[in-house]
Formats: C-alpha cells, sequence, structure tokens
C-alpha cells in the first residue's frame, strides 16, 4: 500500500501518541486496540490463541490487561520504572498478569519459559535495534507462535534509527532524546524474514477516512 507523501514535519504534526497522559485509564476495553484509533483494525485475534503472552513496553499497561481478562497469563516488560510502578498499582487486582522493570533485551536473554505471543502496540519495538531484538524475540517465543507489533507509519525517506525528542515521562525536566527504528513494511518482512520467522504480514492502515497517521501493522509467526 503506498504511503502518503508527508515531509517530515508533517509527519510529526499528525503524530498523537497511543500512550496515556498519566491520569489512570478507564477499565479494561472490550477489545485489544492495535492503532490510536478505538476500535480500528484488527483485536487480540491478530495474536491467535496463546496461554502465555509478554507485552514489550506496556506502558499504561491496557493491552496486556485485556489478554489477561481474557485468561492469558501476560507479563509486561517495560524500561521506565514509574510506568511499571504505576501499572502495577491500577491493576494489582487483575490475576495473571505482572509488569516487570527491565530493558526488553536483558529480559528476553534471561528468560527461560517462552512465550505463545509476544507483541508491541507502540511500544518497545518501536525503540529497539531490530537486529538485536528479532532474534531474542525468536528464541523466546513457543514453535510457531505469534510476534506481532504496531506503531505509526513510517515517514517516507526517514529510514532507520530516527532520533525522538521528548519528555515521554511525567515529571520529566528535561528533553529525553531516544531512537525508533521505522521502515516500509517490506523492509519488516525482510528483517523478519532473516532472522527465521516465517507466515510474515506487514502492512500499513491508513487512518479511519484516510484522514490522519496511518499505522504500521506487522505480524509473524516464529521459527517452527
Amino acid at each position: 500500500m503506498p504511503l502518503e507523501p508527508r515531509t517530515p514535519a508533517q509527519y510529526w504534526d499528525t503524530y498523537k501518541p497511543y500512550r496515556g497522559a498519566g491520569e489512570q485509564p478507564a477499565p479494561v476495553a472490550d477489545r485489544f486496540e492495535w492503532t490510536q484509533y478505538p476500535g480500528y483494525g484488527p483485536g487480540a485475534e491478530a495474536l491467535g490463541d496463546p496461554r502465555r503472552a509478554l507485552d514489550l513496553g506496556p506502558a499504561e499497561g491496557r493491552e496486556a490487561v485485556f489478554l489477561a481478562s481474557q485468561g492469558v497469563a501476560t507479563t509486561g516488560v517495560d524500561l521506565s520504572a514509574a510506568q511499571v510502578d504505576r501499572a502495577s498499582r491500577w491493576w494489582k487486582d487483575t490475576p495473571g498478569l505482572e509488569f516487570v522493570h527491565a530493558e526488553v533485551c536483558d529480559y528476553l536473554t534471561s528468560s527461560t519459559t517462552p512465550f505463545d505471543a509476544v507483541y508491541s502496540v507502540w511500544g518497545a519495538v518501536w525503540f529497539t535495534d531490530p537486529e538485536l531484538l528479532f532474534p531474542l524475540v525468536a528464541q523466546n517465543l513457543t514453535p510457531g507462535g505469534i510476534f506481532a507489533f504496531s506503531q505509526a507509519e513510517p515517514c517516507p525517506g526517514a529510514y532507520g534509527p530516527q532520533q525522538m525528542h521528548g519528555k515521554w515521562l511525567e515529571g520529566r525536566e528535561r528533553e529525553l532524546t531516544v531512537l525508533r527504528w521505522q521502515y516500509t513494511p517490506q523492509a519488516w518482512a525482510e528483517l523478519l524474514k532473516r532472522h527465521g520467522f516465517t507466515g510474515i504480514d506487514a502492512c500499513v492502515l491508513p487512518a479511519p477516512g484516510g484522514e490522519g497517521l496511518g499505522t504500521l501493522l506487522v505480524r509473524a509467526q516464529g521459527p517452527a
């Protein structure tokens, strides 16, 4: 699907972070959201029928809470101690759910029990070098398990690691500079194939009505 011709400035003008603004979110929704547009696009069915799932960069934890409410044992791993503390307090009464403070590659390196699904919704996959992350995800999936992630559609002409600036966490006094990785859907598919993934589906979901920022959505199966 061709991308709309946006300049980098226009791209960031339309970017509305999916993550929450710090207040406790409403009770868990009745569907799993991959995009920043509620009720739009696929839901949890993209993950198959997992018994155990891993959320890479859950932030406020809504997707993890949804899965846990459906009986899926779910772990959320986030680099931010503030996010982990907040989500753990908000959802402390949810059975089958835990949040862990760790860098995702470190966590995946030390993990000993495989997951049926590993996913990221505008989360850590966006901010982690895929050459480091993808082989670790493959090692931590059950045979044929699902790896899926979503993030903002790529800005045309700006591919690979790109600098992103912002305060990101409540109370931060100075801007934090991080790298975000963006590629075309075809490039993501090639990266996944090179690391042993199969059944790859990568596309950009345009915004509803064609206005606003689209969502990159990628889904693949791990090595058998």
